[in-house]
């Protein structure tokens, strides 16, 4: 058995940096100290010599396993919205799997908005749409989602009377009348006071008694997760000063990537394909021509996406077809060694309920908002401007424009 002076437990390691326990499990997540679970209790204890490094401002050697993953150079970032860990995403302590069982979207957005004095989805706190965003989602009513969405709320802030207010509160009061924009806009619908999962299900697929609740589930699963692209994205947006419609547009526009919220729909084209096709033959055949398969691998999820099981297990029970929620997963992890993400579960739920092409990132946009949200609005209060150094490789000093010197 390991020395027990090598170890300190959470109290005594935020003590020893002088940080919150949020900070600590960001730390953690990054792979920045090492924790593992004490042998008589459900705690976990911390490498000592990991803290002490992390205080001395060295990086620690080797990171575990399950989270090796990002460059160590990228940007570390102290937050108290959200962590990852191999059990999931935890929004302000919570686990968003644990949540999901029975929480909505709204209930995500006052967690990790952390409000409390407010409710910010009442139903009076509905968006101002002024002529002209009418006239621009009608105008863009057969353009994608996420771009209708963005073209709707490059408006909405000089429609919003309260759209720069500095009080947290406030902000949170912002960030509901945002969502239900979004939401709004992206379905072709009307602002509503209905919780917005069952906004979703009746505008995308009234017909199917399952889809509130999958749908509910997807979007608390998707708020948030920590800082990936569109988030940090979000965050540089609104650490220039920006409101937070901009601060959502700039996370919008980030998570349209094929890297990113992208995936999602070329996730569903590899389950179309698999329609009509028995799995293992065509597993075999991609692999052996050297093809990836989108849904599966992630950066952080070595053994497994946590989000993407539960969103599957409760495909499952719901009906959907084993081949999809079970053989696909089992049989891509048995030929390439990479676990189904949340993209792959994404797009069996898509598939599942029949919703409208395209409406995987939609759903995306829809519950990430949420997070950048709260990204956003922790970055102004901040208050500081996010400016990273690049590291120059090119030329030497000194080299003539135009030809050889």
């Amino acid at each position: 058995m390991k020395n027990s002076a090598l170890y300190l437990s959470a109290r005594e390691a935020a003590a020893e940096l002088a940080i919150s326990p949020a900070t600590l499990y960001a730390y953690v997540s990054r792979g920045l100290i090492r924790s593992e679970p004490t042998p008589d209790s459900r705690k976990n204890r911390y490498r000592a010599e990991d803290v002490r490094a992390l205080k001395e401002r060295r990086v620690p050697s080797p990171e575990p396993r399950g989270l090796r993953s990002f460059d160590a150079d990228l940007p570390v970032m102290d937050t108290e919205i959200s962590t990852i860990t191999e059990e999931g995403a935890i929004y302000r302590g919570v686990n968003c799997v644990d949540l999901s069982e029975s929480g909505t979207l709204e209930h995500a957005a006052t967690l990790l908005w952390d409000v409390s004095g407010v409710d910010p989805f009442e139903q009076d706190n509905q968006p101002e749409i002024s002529e002209e965003m009418g006239a621009i989602g009608q105008a863009a009513r057969r353009a994608a989602p996420i771009d209708r969405a963005i073209a709707v709320l490059a408006l909405a802030a000089s429609a919003d009377p309260r759209a720069f207010t500095r009080a947290p509160d406030g902000r949170a009061m912002v960030g509901a009348r945002i969502v239900r924009l979004l939401v709004a806009t992206m379905l072709n619908a009307e602002p509503s006071a209905e919780p917005l999962h069952q906004q979703v299900a009746t505008a995308w697929a009234p017909d199917n008694k399952h889809a509130p609740d999958l749908i509910r589930r997807a979007l608390v699963l998707l708020a948030d997760h920590e800082l990936n692209a569109s988030t940090f994205t979000a965050r540089c947006a609104a650490s220039t000063g920006l409101n937070l419609y901009d601060a959502v547009i700039a996370g919008l526009a980030a998570l349209k990537g094929p890297q990113h919220g992208g995936a999602g729909v070329l996730a569903s084209q590899l389950v179309k394909t698999l329609i009509d096709r028995d799995v293992e033959p065509m597993v075999r055949e991609r692999v052996a021509l050297g093809e990836r398969f989108a849904g599966f691998g992630h950066g952080v999820y070595k053994r497994g996406d946590p989000r993407a099981q539960s969103l599957l297990n409760a495909l499952s029970r719901a009906g959907a077809p084993r081949k999809f929620t079970r053989e696909v997963p089992e049989r891509i992890a048995e030929a390439t060694g990479e676990f189904v993400n949340i993209d792959y579960a994404l797009a069996v739920l898509v598939h599942a309920l029949r919703l409208p092409g395209g409406s995987e990132l939609a759903l995306f946009a829809m519950a990430r908002s949420v997070g950048w949200i709260a990204h956003a609005s922790e970055q102004l209060q901040f208050g500081k401007l996010i400016r990273p150094r690049a590291r120059y490789v090119g030329p030497a000093p000194g080299r003539r424009a135009g030809g050889a010197t």
